[in-house]
Formats: C-alpha cells, sequence, structure tokens
C-alpha cells in the first residue's frame, strides 16, 4: 500500500504539471506581455475568449491619463473592414467592449496607443484572436474538469504501477476508463453543446482536436482496460495508453477547436 501512495503521488505531480501546460498553452489562454510607451512600462493581459451573452472586455492598465486608447477589430478570417472604437478611461484602466459574437464566432483585435503624434500597437508585431461561445453552467463545467482530472491522475498511477509491476493494475485501468469515460464521452459533449450547440463535432462529424483526442485516449484505455484483465501482456497495454492520454494532456487545449465560418454561418473546425 505505500508504494501505491508513492506512485499516486508522482501521478499527482504529473497531473499538476500536465494540466498546467496544457491550460497555459492553449490558443485562448490570455495573451501576456509587457511594451514601453512613452517612458512607461506597460503589462498587459488580453483576453481570447469570452462566454455568455455579453460582450467581451478587453482592458489594460496605463496610469498616464494624456495616453488615449482605440480598440480596433473586425470578424476573423474575413475581408470586412477593421472597426475602431475609442476605448473609455476608468481610473488607470483603460476599457473596450467587443461586440458579442455567435458561438464559436471569432473576431480579431489589437489596440492603438496614442499620445499626441506617437502612435503604437498592442500588441506590437501581432493581432489578438478571441472566440466567443455559449454560457457553461457549472454544475456540468465542474463535474467535466474533475472527472478528467481524476482520469489523468488514474492513468498515470495505472501507467507507474505497471512499469513497477504492481498489484493494483486493473483496479486503477477500471477506474481510470471509467473516469475518462464520465468526464470525456458523456459531460465533454455536454458542455460541448452548451458552449458552440453541438454535442460532437470529432470522427465521424468533423476534425475537432479536442473531440477526437477524448476519443482517441478512451479507445486506448478500453483495450488497456481488456488486455489488462484478460492478458499477462496487459501491463503493456496500460503503460501504452497512460503514454496515450499523457502525449493528448500535452497537446494545448482547444487546438484546432470549434469555429464558426462566417461566410456559411456553420461552425467548424479551426484549422
Amino acid at each position: 500500500m505505500n508504494k501505491l501512495w508513492v506512485r499516486f503521488v508522482l501521478a499527482l505531480i504529473i497531473t499538476l504539471a500536465a494540466a498546467v501546460y496544457q491550460r497555459a498553452t492553449g490558443p485562448t489562454y490570455p495573451l501576456k506581455g509587457e511594451i514601453q510607451f512613452r517612458d512607461q512600462s506597460i503589462e498587459y493581459k488580453l483576453t481570447r475568449s469570452h462566454g455568455g451573452e455579453t460582450d467581451q472586455p478587453v482592458e489594460i492598465v496605463l496610469e498616464n491619463k494624456d495616453v488615449e486608447g482605440v480598440l480596433i477589430y473586425k470578424k476573423y478570417k474575413t475581408n470586412e473592414h477593421w472597426t475602431g472604437m475609442k476605448m473609455i478611461r476608468d481610473g488607470d484602466n483603460l476599457k473596450g467592449y467587443l461586440p458579442n459574437q455567435p458561438p464559436a464566432g471569432k473576431l480579431e483585435y489589437y489596440l492603438l496607443l496614442i499620445d499626441d503624434n506617437q502612435l503604437m500597437t498592442l500588441p506590437a508585431d501581432r493581432t489578438v484572436v478571441t472566440r466567443f461561445k455559449g454560457e457553461v453552467p457549472d454544475w456540468v463545467l465542474t463535474p467535466h474538469i474533475f472527472l478528467m482530472f481524476l482520469a489523468m491522475l488514474f492513468s498515470s498511477t495505472a501507467g507507474l504501477e505497471a512499469l513497477t509491476r504492481g498489484k493494483h493494475i486493473f483496479k486503477l485501468t477500471l477506474w481510470t476508463s471509467v473516469f475518462l469515460f464520465l468526464g470525456g464521452m458523456i459531460l465533454g459533449p455536454v458542455v460541448q453543446k452548451f458552449a458552440f450547440n453541438e454535442f460532437w463535432a470529432g470522427i465521424p462529424f468533423g476534425i475537432d482536436l479536442t473531440d477526437n483526442k477524448t476519443l482517441i485516449a478512451m479507445i486506448a484505455w478500453i483495450l488497456a482496460l481488456w488486455k489488462s484483465k484478460n492478458e499477462k501482456s496487459g501491463r503493456y497495454w496500460v503503460i501504452a495508453a497512460a503514454i496515450v492520454l499523457l502525449m493528448i494532456y500535452s497537446i494545448p487545449h482547444s487546438t484546432l477547436g470549434s469555429e464558426l465560418n462566417y461566410e456559411t454561418m456553420q461552425i467548424e473546425s479551426a484549422n
């Protein structure tokens, strides 16, 4: 039992590291940076995702009240003209709002800072793309995240148990499969339905990477469960399934996710 707890602790470290990396590197994670403008250092955090039916706030801290800001945006992957909106000063902050879009709709935006005759774009060398989605209620989102976390935790524990020829390989494999099925295959589509108004955008209906990587992981763990129950070599299947899930968790969150095509007004997979 003591050895199992050691593996559990190691698995927890692996799971936390994978979760932090996945969230921090995804295309919907806020874009952070720092620029110099008029002898002032400006740190910014520009959001790249917004849920619900409200407009998306865009805000930066800028203490120099002589500096004005313009929020410039257009629909992503369209030929429409850029729209500019003067940002509102609220104390040390400049605030602007991007108009709400249908689920999976995206806007491309940047800020223009103005002081006398000096101009600077923020970010300096790129635009920011933000994706809109429907509001996902906590009663769905919280258990989904929790179950997916448990799936990764038990997957890593099962992989370590199989590596060391432990006695609990099948039980850990069973629990991993259950958590992954409930969190990924049951609650995952429900979250997707609330966010983007469709339950499944992976194979055979599309190439949504989030859905497809969940499907691949589920197949891997079903095979591992079957092999670990019936074959002596089953531990190798468990090790392989644990590696598959770890690799999947290493893929940035929301990569190649759902995206609204403004010409057809159909939701497609990003490319």
